[in-house]
C-alpha cells in the first residue's frame, strides 16, 4: 500500500512540475513576443492605410510601409459633435477600447448597425500628395454583417464626398459570398461613387444597382445581410452621427 501511495505521489509531482514547466514557458514565449506581435499589428494597419489611400504597392517591404506612411500619411482627431479637429485624449488612446466607457462614448440611436455606443473622438489619417496638400480623407468604420462587427476603412476624396476606397480588413463573413467583401473586384465598384445628394446620405447597397448611379453599389451575390450591413455602415458613419459633420465643414482646409 505504501509503495503505491509513493508512487502516485511522485506521479502527481511529476504532473504538477511538467506543468509549472509548461507554463513558465508559456509565458515567457507570450511576453517574449508581445513586442513582435504588436509591431506586426502597427505594420499590418498602416498596409491597409495605405491601400486605402491608394499608396500601397504589392510587395512593399517593411521599411517601405514605414516610409510611404511617414511621409504622406497623417493621424489625427475628430470630436464628431462638433466636426472640428482636436486633441486625443491620450498618448494612447483608442477609439474601439473609448467606446465602452460612457464618458469617452455616445450611445447609438435609431440605427443597427451592430453596436450600442460610438467614441465621441474618433481617428482620421490625412493624406498628402507631393505638394503636401490633403488629397484624400481616410475614415475608420464598422458595423455589422451577417456573422459579426466588420471593420474597415473608407477613402474620400478632399472633395469630403467623393469615394475612392472602401477596405474591409476584419471580418468573420463566408467565404465565397459575404466574405466577398474583401474582393478587388468588388472593392474597385466604390471608385468615384457619391455619398451624398442634396446634403443628404445617399449611398445604397442594392441588387442590380446601375453602374451609372453615383450613389448605388451592386450588392454582394447571395449575401444580402452582409450587403445591407454595408449600406448601414457606410451610411451610419457619413451621417450626422458618424463623421457627416466634420465631412460637411471640410475641417482639414482650415
Amino acid at each position: 500500500m505504501s509503495a503505491k501511495k509513493e508512487s502516485l505521489g511522485k506521479t502527481i509531482g511529476i504532473v504538477v512540475a511538467v506543468c509549472l514547466v509548461c507554463s513558465v514557458v508559456v509565458s515567457g514565449a507570450a511576453v517574449g513576443l508581445r513586442s513582435i506581435q504588436q509591431t506586426n499589428a502597427s505594420l499590418d494597419k498602416k498596409s491597409n492605410i495605405l491601400t486605402a489611400a491608394g499608396l500601397y504597392e504589392q510587395g512593399m517591404s517593411a521599411d517601405n510601409i514605414e516610409s510611404v506612411y511617414a511621409e504622406r500619411v497623417e493621424q489625427r482627431f475628430v470630436d464628431l459633435e462638433s466636426g472640428e479637429f482636436t486633441e486625443a485624449p491620450g498618448s494612447d488612446y483608442d477609439m474601439y477600447k473609448a467606446a465602452k466607457k460612457t464618458d469617452m462614448s455616445t450611445k447609438v440611436t435609431n440605427s443597427n448597425v451592430g453596436f450600442q455606443r460610438r467614441p465621441n473622438v474618433a481617428s482620421v489619417w490625412m493624406v498628402r500628395d507631393d505638394a503636401g496638400e490633403v488629397s484624400r480623407v481616410i475614415l475608420p468604420v464598422h458595423g455589422s454583417g451577417l456573422w459579426d462587427l466588420m471593420y474597415g476603412f473608407l477613402a474620400v476624396d478632399n472633395d469630403g464626398q467623393t469615394i475612392r476606397e472602401l477596405i474591409y480588413y476584419d471580418q468573420a463573413e463566408t467565404p465565397g459570398l459575404g466574405g466577398e467583401v474583401q474582393n478587388p473586384a468588388w472593392q474597385d465598384k466604390w471608385d468615384g461613387k457619391k455619398l451624398y445628394e442634396d446634403g443628404e446620405v445617399a449611398i445604397r447597397v442594392k441588387k442590380n444597382a446601375k453602374p451609372s448611379n453615383p450613389h448605388s453599389v451592386d450588392a454582394l451575390s447571395g449575401a444580402t445581410l452582409t450587403s445591407n450591413g454595408v449600406e448601414n455602415t457606410i451610411r451610419y458613419w457619413t451621417g450626422e452621427q458618424g463623421f457627416g459633420e466634420f465631412l460637411k465643414k471640410q475641417a482639414w482646409r482650415s
